[in-house]
């Protein structure tokens, strides 16, 4: 027969393994550590005859070692427990990555009791014991347990148990770490193939990274598939050629033609027969029949550029060619189908125009069916560097003349400078800054005199303000004397000085008034 400590032992280990399972059961259900520890304490709690049980981990970002889960504790009271490694006792367990046993909590001094939750209760009465939650050597956390002070009860075994349940929990925190890392991974991944894919349909004909320039790339990718007409509008010499060229060259139509119309450069005379083309005998040397440029851009794109400055008569043609598909050359009576993809572009105010009964609203209705706004150039100045770099290159290239650099002051230059223009302004800067540089450097005298400012060509006042005002002074009355011929009475009157008052000035400064006389 047993002895009583035999059968307590066994009934110990028993309950033991019956915790343990039932935790382990608990632990297998969820991925989500949120989900299954508030419940793994309560079983805890149920089998130990727990009072309060946490749970805390230690954020690697902020440092602070937080409650996660709780049994016993309110949210305001777990709210409350927060701790730094090596404070309190929870912090030094953290810290040191050892057990801690507190028979009596109000003995030991660094028991803080942070949460307030043992106020209610004689703290001579409540023990305090505290294990470490480690993954390899590393301290992620500490379970934490409150209980009544018995005699005879054996903490050693407490502590072994409480820390077979870390270890458990441990490998819960392990996975739930690898699901958010695979979680992160993925999302990483998501976002650098989503970049890969805008990189993809970025228009390698177009020169910028600024963030307006960022949402044109992204409208160019989504209307490029499609047949969609597109209306580009934006400033002279901000690139809506280049954006036409992308839309077609990203399209399904890219092997086929793409042809170009400058509608504000054709004589109203000749812009019907441009377009839509003329029989032979139409009009006064119409020697033979000619194809227009529909005709010519037949299953692929038409870009139709200034469409603001078409004729009344000429926009009733093409809102025809829109709605039907089809058109007849001028002088003709065959109808001709087309398929084609119309691109147009204006610097234009045509909702002005419309208003002014100078372009049709119908006409205008079609052909905005995806509108495309190009930023002017003053709207992405990070983007300045880029072309500037750009420009100097192909620059350098078509003049045989390596230039390898632009000096910091000339971009300052650049990046300060308004550009009404656009980016056919700065083609034109960096262009003749190519030429004139004689250093393989452009510097800020290399670049136009619309440009230049005092500080970057030198020119401006420095120096105290005396000093500034004498030297003007000196300026204007040497200036004067030259007008007059070394006249002082003369230049006196110019400047509105009497000739007293002249001579002063005239020998303050030193100033040699015979020398002028001789000046032509």
């Amino acid at each position: 027969m047993t002895s009583q400590q035999d059968r307590s032992a066994i009934k110990r280990e028993l309950q033991e393994l019956l915790i343990l399972f039932e935790i382990s059961q608990i632990l297998d259900r969820s991925l989500d550590l949120g989900e299954v520890v508030g419940p793994a304490l309560e079983a805890i709690a149920r089998q130990m005859g727990m009072l309060r049980g946490t749970i805390t981990l230690l954020n690697r970002q902020s440092g602070e070692i937080m409650i996660e889960a709780a049994h016993g504790l309110s949210e305001t009271q777990k709210e409350r427990g927060r701790y730094r490694p090596g404070e309190g006792i929870t912090g030094q367990v953290v810290k040191t990555g050892k057990s801690a046993i507190v028979p009596h909590i109000s003995d030991e001094p660094m028991f803080l009791d942070k949460t307030g939750a043992r106020k209610r209760f004689g703290k001579k009465d409540i023990s305090f014991i505290c294990v470490p939650i480690k993954i390899g050597n590393e301290v992620i956390g500490a379970l934490s347990a409150d209980r009544l002070f018995e005699e005879g009860v054996s903490f050693k075994e407490d502590v072994r148990l409480l820390s077979i349940i870390a270890s458990m929990i441990a490998q819960a925190v392990r996975l739930r770490q690898e699901a958010q890392e695979e979680k992160q991974r993925l999302v990483e991944e998501n976002a650098r193939l989503q970049s890969a894919l805008k990189e993809r349909f970025r228009p390698s004909n177009i020169v910028g990274n600024s963030k307006v320039m960022r949402a044109v790339y992204d409208l160019i990718s989504q209307v490029s598939p499609s047949e969609a007409t597109v209306l580009v509008r934006g400033e002279s010499g901000t690139g809506k050629e280049l954006v036409a060229h992308a839309i077609h060259y990203n399209s399904p139509r890219a092997d086929k033609p793409f042809v170009k119309v400058n509608c504000g450069a054709l004589p109203e005379s000749v812009v019907e027969s441009e377009l839509f083309g003329h029989e032979r005998g139409a009009f006064t040397g119409a020697i033979a029949t000619r194809k227009g440029r529909f005709e010519l851009a037949h299953s692929g794109t038409i870009f139709l550029d200034e469409i603001g400055d078409l004729s009344p008569t000429t926009q009733i043609k093409l809102l025809r060619v829109l709605q039907e598909k089809e058109f007849e050359r001028v002088g003709g009576s065959t109808t001709l189908k087309t398929d084609v993809r119309i691109i147009t572009a204006t610097n234009r105010d045509l909702e002005l125009l419309i208003t002014q009964g100078i372009f049709r609203h119908d006409l205008y209705y079609r052909l905005n069916v995806f509108p495309v706004h190009i930023p002017p150039l003053r709207e992405r100045k990070t983007d300045i560097p880029l072309l500037a770099d750009y420009f100097i290159d192909k620059y350098s290239r078509a003049n045989d003349k390596p230039v390898l650099r632009i000096s910091t002051p000339a971009i300052d230059m650049l990046m300060s400078y308004h550009w009404p223009g656009n980016v056919r302004e700065l083609e034109n800067c960096i262009e003749r800054a190519v030429l004139l540089s004689s250093d393989q450097v452009i510097h800020s005298h290399n670049l136009p005199p619309t440009l230049q400012t005092a500080e970057a060509s030198g020119t401006g006042y420095s120096g105290a303000l005396d000093t500034t005002l004498e030297t003007i002074e000196r300026d204007l009355i040497v200036d004067a004397l030259k007008e007059a011929r070394g006249n002082k009475a003369k230049a006196a009157r110019t400047l509105g000085l009497t000739e007293r008052i002249m001579g002063l000035r005239v020998r303050k400064h030193g100033i040699d008034a015979r020398k002028f006389r001789t000046l032509m």
